[in-house]
């Protein structure tokens, strides 16, 4: 065995893995969920039965419609307005993703939309960074490493981007260690927040951005060359710049320069089923943006909704694409590479956890 070795699930399972791109009100426990609405009194929830509540936020967003896709959230959202809700849910996030072999990952949230029941954004960060805090303990004492950063997102269809920003660099060295802008892409531009990603770059302060997701080109183009994101939020749509007719593909100047630059893709393969991307992961963009290397990553956007974790999209790969541990291996590096923390703990998680980890599991 080598790292030239297909895996099996079961070594998949093993693996360490790093995580960029995962929404903290997109990953709650059914359980979760359900007790949390009891102690609120929340009595909107399609079901009390934590199977079927996990089946029907699937089928939801599996539905094809904006209308229930968008409801599942409301629920989420809806019981992550205390500050004892909020901790739970991080707690349980760090925990979950550890138990799934994750190392590191960068969990985004919407500060803003937990604010509905009094709680500041502030207060809301402050929350969520205790409940990882939490978690990484609690995952410790199980015998799992796992750190967990905060990514806090603006929404691109309100006004209180700015406020986030602000947040991120009060907080930067306490838990949180970047931005990012979420919600609807057609008709919200990135460049309609130009003023906050140019006070964010003059703070020296990190952020990706949500594009090429449902909206195209355009909106990976002013993610990177007028807002100067480093990382684009799912950026499958790239894909619409390589021209496929001929023997060999042939790149246009946005996928080439993209390539080029070395530009995070933090690709989310069954969400982006979900979401039209694709109809199978044997037909998914990953597959060829691999090929032609680009910096891809692979990670799970929204646990609950796509009743995914990262060894569910990591075998979904091995079985389309046959990758062998060396592909797992190069796009977990990839990014531990992309992520927002300092050069010398990413090299750290490199050369000391994953790499060592590949070659052992490999030749087990």
């Amino acid at each position: 065995m080598s790292l030239l070795s297909v895996p099996t699930k079961e070594q998949v399972k093993k693996v360490p893995k790093v995580l960029l791109h995962d929404h903290l009100d997109g990953g709650l426990r059914p359980e979760t969920i359900i007790g949390l609405a009891e102690k609120i009194g929340y009595k909107k929830l399609p079901t009390n039965d934590p199977e079927k509540l996990a089946d029907w936020f699937q089928e939801s967003c599996d539905s094809g419609s904006l209308v229930r896709y968008l409801e599942t959230f409301a629920h989420t959202i809806a019981v992550m307005q205390t500050r004892d809700g909020i901790i739970q849910v991080a707690r349980e996030c760090a925990i979950d993703l550890a138990r799934d072999g994750v190392v590191y990952a960068e969990v985004r949230g919407a500060p803003e939309v937990f604010t509905e029941a009094g709680l500041t954004l502030n207060q809301v960060v402050e929350a969520t960074t205790a409940g990882y805090k939490e978690g990484m303990a609690e995952a410790k004492r199980e015998g799992n490493t796992i750190r967990v950063e905060s990514i806090l997102c603006g929404m691109r269809q309100n006004n209180r981007s700015q406020e986030t920003a602000e947040a991120v660099v009060k907080y930067r060295d306490q838990g949180v260690v970047g931005f990012d802008i979420a919600g609807p892409e057609d008709g919200f531009p990135p460049t309609n927040q130009l003023d906050t990603f140019e006070y964010l770059r003059k703070e020296n302060a990190h952020f990706t951005i949500h594009a090429g997701e449902a909206y195209g080109l355009p909106s990976i183009w002013e993610a990177i060359q007028h807002c100067g994101a480093e990382r684009l939020g799912h950026g499958v749509r790239i894909i619409d710049d390589i021209d496929f007719s001929g023997t060999t593909p042939k790149l246009g100047r946005l996928a080439s320069y993209v390539r080029d630059r070395r530009i995070p893709l933090e690709l989310c393969p069954t969400s982006n089923l979900q979401t039209g991307a694709a109809k199978t992961i044997a037909e998914h963009p990953i597959g060829v943006l691999a090929k032609l290397r680009f910096r891809i990553t692979v990670n799970t956007d929204n646990r609950l909704m796509s009743r995914t974790s990262m060894t569910h999209e990591m075998t979904e790969l091995v079985q389309a694409f046959g990758w062998n541990f060396a592909d797992l291996q190069r796009v977990t590096v990839n990014a531990m590479k992309s992520a927002f923390i300092p050069f010398e703990e990413r090299l750290a998680v490199i050369e000391t956890v994953i790499k060592p980890a590949y070659s052992r599991i490999a030749s087990e």
